[in-house]
């Protein structure tokens, strides 16, 4: 058995201490970009005596496991006299002040001078720190003299292995400890068997899940409600874990409660006899015990002394939880004052499981660099849930915006204050009114070589003055407002770098006059097979997955990547499915007529059986037209009753509205999942709601909890210049535009809206699609093998074909 470790990680893990103080952390980021550029340009003006970027491992032989320590130095001088190892940092400070080398640097510096003077057999080595005022336009032609402040030391190869000796002895309560833990999780998952009886099918999916992994290869899973299909996916990937194939799963979702439904997997095996850890990640402002996240000592009590208790903290958790839960986390957290948030991202370093949303891993910003940093790839399992969300959610992640008011606002915030960087925001500015002044509303391709250059400098200047500001002085109270900006403006320069033949960068006139300039990732699928590529094997599942093409080409599938069909286990029979030939969505068709027949639609069909029913409308305005109608002419208070999602709904909105189909008003969002609710025998509960909005999917209302749902119109997004460009983008690329832009996507919220009334075997109930268009072969041919039955209905036999469905099974 091996374990590895990078240099880095080994040094920061081991001698990190004081506070916890994000302050600094955007300059951080900044700094490591910046770095790159200075390394690459000190290292070309050496001489021929100095080799840059010299990898370097050393492994130690222990008795039941090697331990290998590996990473890269920036640069090793070898004259006639003497071997010297060069470690380059760069920061955004004087460096003249510093008085001695970071610890934490010169330990890095150390270890490689350990490794290279061992594999060279030297007898003494010497170690040069190179330390880099980052500061703006010290570095765009040349690093000045100035601008460098150097640290000699010098070793004899004793002393060097004394103390590497104590660094690796530290580190092995650490490792022993993972060893162990890796021999009982090894056992435990070769003894290990499925935790319930296989349903229909779903053997041939564990297996097909298994092969991908095997194979080193991306699966492409349509998988309906009812296949199991979160336990079908994590029991081969740990597996595949017990074989040696991957060290770690990560389950990635879109929302709370599918995170929820993987933990309780990973539970339910663990009775089984797994010996495995997982882990949760709660996003930093809902795990946060203070009011206000500030994490800084000032602020925090939990930040004050962070890195003196965090590894106490992380021993302990360790070696006494395998399920870490927000309320695991939570409670060690408050045992050892430290960091929530910081904690969990530390102890996922420990865990065979973590269970996060999608930006941990492709997020540019978030993404878990502490183990992806560089682009690195390693054994890692990434199991995807409602993986059709990834495109959206892609298109976002990878765009970047910038408003032209928004430089004008901040230069009226430190006008006075802080010069230097206000006459940059103006030059900003001016450079974006001739773009402005050129743009016809709206224009894709716009020149934006000289707006870069400038927000670089603005970037660098911006960064300077943050990392010479503390965020609690109050003669620098316009620093929150500097350094908000400077978060987007890191955003679009960091985007700026991946801008290829995937975007269409484009500027806008705004309805209400703003000036918008846009880096539009119109398809994400390198950037998101980039990130996939950093583990050994995607799965991406999902109930909504057609047409798989669409889904394949935007996921950064390859050609060679499997792609699978999972029909459903339910009775299709149980299923009442209706289209109506005489009523449309279509924004030509729209008026008072056409909405007064869809009122009339809703109340035939919610007429036939008392129960719980969902509306979906294309939008809050179509859905406030329909409902006024429906309200003045078809509404019986006698038995019914309409609730409405309104346009902007808070987590506490959201789960009052849900508690009405539950019947249980002290009931949680996430209690929700397991929902086993009988409808009022004399009422009929009608909830109007978005199409593609938070009710249309991620709900699991199961039995009589939802008996209907009602689907008005295709589901197309709304016209405007971004799906225009889109179309025109994949009309070139593919010659379906109106497809990727509009069809494609719309359906998929039609079909997640349909498949909340279905929920398991158990389940009864109908779906009405209220749109012509649904009768067209375009739209037809994305239908679900198990939608092949359907009736065709009008406004005048939709009340006899429901009841009859009702007769047929009550």
């Amino acid at each position: 058995m091996e374990i590895r470790i990078s240099v880095r990680n080994l040094v920061e893990f081991l001698m990190r201490g004081g506070d916890l103080d994000n302050r600094h952390a955007a300059q951080a980021d900044q700094a490591m970009q910046a770095g790159g550029r200075v390394h690459r340009e000190i290292q070309k003006n050496m001489g021929p005596e100095y080799s840059a970027e010299v990898p370097l491992r050393i492994t130690e032989q222990f008795d039941d496991y090697a331990l290998t320590i590996e990473g890269r130095a920036d640069g090793i001088i070898q004259t006639a006299s003497e071997v010297v190892i060069d470690e380059i940092k760069g920061m955004y400070r004087d460096v003249q002040k510093l008085k001695e080398p970071v610890r934490v640097h010169l330990a890095q510096a150390k270890c490689y001078a350990y490794m290279y003077a061992k594999k060279e057999g030297l007898s003494e080595i010497g170690v040069r720190m190179t330390y880099v005022n980052l500061d703006t336009d010290t570095f765009r032609e040349q690093v000045l003299p100035e601008n460098i402040r150097y640290f000699h030391e010098h070793y004899s190869f004793e002393e060097l292995l004394l103390w590497y000796e104590a660094l690796i002895d530290e580190y092995r309560k650490w490792a022993d400890y993972r060893i162990a833990w890796e021999k009982k999780r090894t056992e435990s998952i070769a003894q290990l068997e499925f935790p319930f009886a296989y349903r229909e099918g779903q053997k041939e999916l564990v297996s097909y899940v298994y092969q991908t992994i095997y194979h080193k290869k991306k699966l492409f899973l349509e998988a309906p409600t009812g296949v199991g299909k979160t336990v079908a996916t994590i029991f081969p990937a740990v597996k595949a874990v017990g074989k040696g194939m991957a060290e770690r799963i990560f389950y990635l979702t879109a929302k709370t409660i599918t995170r929820t439904v993987a933990d309780e997997t990973f539970q339910k095996l663990r009775e089984g006899g797994l010996v495995f850890r997982s882990i949760i990640l709660t996003a930093k402002e809902k795990i946060c015990p203070m009011e206000e996240t500030v994490c800084n000592p000032d602020a925090c009590p939990y930040a004050k002394g962070h890195y003196d208790r965090i590894n106490e903290c992380l021993y302990d958790c360790m070696t006494h939880e395998e399920r870490c839960t927000r309320e695991t986390i939570e409670r060690y957290s408050e045992k050892y004052r430290v960091c929530p948030f910081e904690m969990s991202l530390d102890m996922s370093l420990f865990a065979d499981a973590v269970i996060c949303d999608y930006n941990y891993v492709f997020d540019p910003h978030v993404y878990l660099k502490r183990f992806f940093a560089e682009g690195a790839s390693g054994d890692n399992l990434f199991l995807i849930d409602e993986a059709h969300n990834l495109v959206e959610r892609g298109l976002q992640m990878y765009s970047a915006q910038l408003y032209k008011e928004d430089f004008l606002e901040l230069k009226r915030t430190i006008k006075g204050k802080l010069p230097y960087i206000e006459g940059l925001l103006e030059k900003c500015n001016k450079e974006l009114l001739t773009l402005k002044r050129s743009c016809d509303i709206g224009q894709t391709e716009p020149m934006l070589g000289g707006f870069t250059m400038l927000l670089n400098r603005l970037s660098e200047a911006m960064a300077k003055y943050l990392e010479n500001t503390d965020a609690g002085d109050r003669m620098h109270e316009e620093r929150e407002a500097v350094l908000d900006f400077y978060f987007e403006v890191s955003h679009f320069l960091m985007i700026s770098e991946l801008v290829d033949e995937h975007y269409v960068p484009y500027m806008q006139i705004e309805e209400d006059g703003r000036f918008l300039v846009k880096l539009f990732c119109v398809d994400p699928s390198l950037n998101l097979q980039e990130c996939m590529a950093r583990g050994r094997s995607s799965i991406l599942f999902s109930a909504t997955f057609l047409p798989i093409q669409y889904y394949k080409k935007l996921l950064g599938g390859l050609e060679t990547d499997y792609e699978v069909y999972a029909g459903s286990t339910f009775n299709p029979e149980k299923r009442g499915l209706y289209i109506a030939s005489d009523v449309t969505s279509k924004y030509t068709s729209r008026g008072d007529q056409e909405y007064r027949r869809i009122a009339a639609y809703i109340h035939k069909i919610v007429d036939m059986r008392y129960g719980n029913y969902m509306v979906f409308f294309p939008s809050h305005q179509f859905l406030r037209n329909v409902y006024d109608l429906f309200m003045e002419y078809e509404y019986d208070a006698s038995y019914m009753e309409c609730i409405v999602q309104e346009s902007s709904m808070n987590e506490s909105a959201r789960e009052k509205f849900l508690n009405r189909f539950s019947g249980n008003a002290e009931c949680d969002l996430e209690s929700m999942i397991d929902m086993e609710i009988s409808y009022d025998d004399e009422k009929c509960l009608i909830g109007f709601c978005v199409l593609g909005g938070m009710f249309s999917e991620g709900i699991d209302l199961k039995n009589d909890a939802l008996i209907g749902a009602v689907i008005v119109g295709t589901g197309l997004p709304q016209v405007c210049f971004e799906r225009t460009i889109l179309k025109d983008y994949f009309d070139k690329e593919r010659g379906n535009g109106f497809d990727y832009a509009y069809r494609y996507p719309g359906m998929n919220k039609v079909l997640q809206a349909a498949g909340r009334v279905i929920r398991t075997a158990e389940d009864i109930g109908i779906v009405a699609l209220l749109d012509h268009r649904f009768l067209q072969p375009a739209y037809q041919s994305m239908f679900p093998r198990e939608w092949e039955q359907f009736e065709v209905v009008t406004s005048d036999t939709i009340g006899k074909r429901i009841e009859r469905f009702w007769n047929e099974w009550l």
